[in-house]
């Protein structure tokens, strides 16, 4: 069991659950928050969707790839303790995220569920290569599938990721916030106490615009400096519904 503040439910392919993962580290330096770092696979959430409909061509494969990571975190969590999927989790975001689309060590959806992939970004997180053997490891699926389930009772089923719940377990649960900017030390503490606040109304249900930019992410090619381009989104994606 965990004794943390903040349990935050992410998917390591997921943006915005990075971008929003940024804030929150932000946030718990300052407040002395302790975090738990839990699973949510959008590929699991989606197990029922006709991806071709729903999603643009490379999501069944980034999905994909976010399962098959999740089963190596949860390997990680068994074997190295809680506290090891924070490493693991700043490794591939920083991979994933934080490198510019024309790096060496970029690659699409389909190679980031990959060993190839995987093997550095292990040893950047201290970590050994064996627990790469998880990628293959759908015995997982079942851990994954219950913290998924876990993080959906807490908000209802039409969400994404990141699931944050604060001060488990009686306290406010709530899917995002979905930012695409990254606050600086003091803005990031009163997007906390204004989004806390909201969530711990009885009565709130949903505040919402479906416009997003796109993350300043230099691995989706938007510098910290600059602003994405603005997409609307329907579903958990940028492809509006058929």
């Amino acid at each position: 069991m965990s004794d943390a503040d903040i349990h935050f439910y992410f998917d390591p392919v997921c943006p915005f659950a990075w971008m929003t993962s940024k804030w929150v580290r932000l946030v718990a330096a300052q407040r002395e928050f302790r975090v738990d770092w839990r699973f949510i696979s959008l590929r699991l959430i989606n197990a029922h969707v006709d991806y071709d409909v729903h999603f643009p061509p490379e999501y069944e494969a980034g999905h994909t790839s976010g399962l098959r990571l999740l089963r190596v975190a949860a390997r990680v969590r068994a074997e190295h303790g809680r506290e090891a999927v924070d490493p693991l989790y700043r490794a591939l975001g920083a991979w994933i995220f934080e490198t510019t689309p024309d790096a060496d060590n970029t690659a699409g959806p389909e190679q980031q569920g990959t060993r190839a992939f995987l093997e550095p970004i292990l040893a950047r997180a201290g970590l050994p290569v064996q627990v790469a053997d998880a990628l293959d490891d759908p015995s997982l699926d079942a851990l994954i599938q219950a913290e998924t389930d876990e993080a959906l009772r807490l908000t209802g089923r039409d969400v994404g990721t990141p699931i944050i719940h604060f001060q488990p377990p009686n306290g406010v649960a709530f899917f995002g916030p979905v930012i695409s900017r990254l606050p600086g030390e003091e803005d990031a503490l009163r997007l906390w106490d204004h989004v806390v606040g909201l969530a711990s109304f009885p009565g709130f249900a949903e505040l919402k615009r479906s416009l997003r930019e796109l993350p300043q992410l230099p691995g989706l090619g938007v510098a910290p400096d600059e602003v994405g381009v603005e997409q609307d989104w329907h579903g958990g994606s940028r492809r509006t519904k058929r």
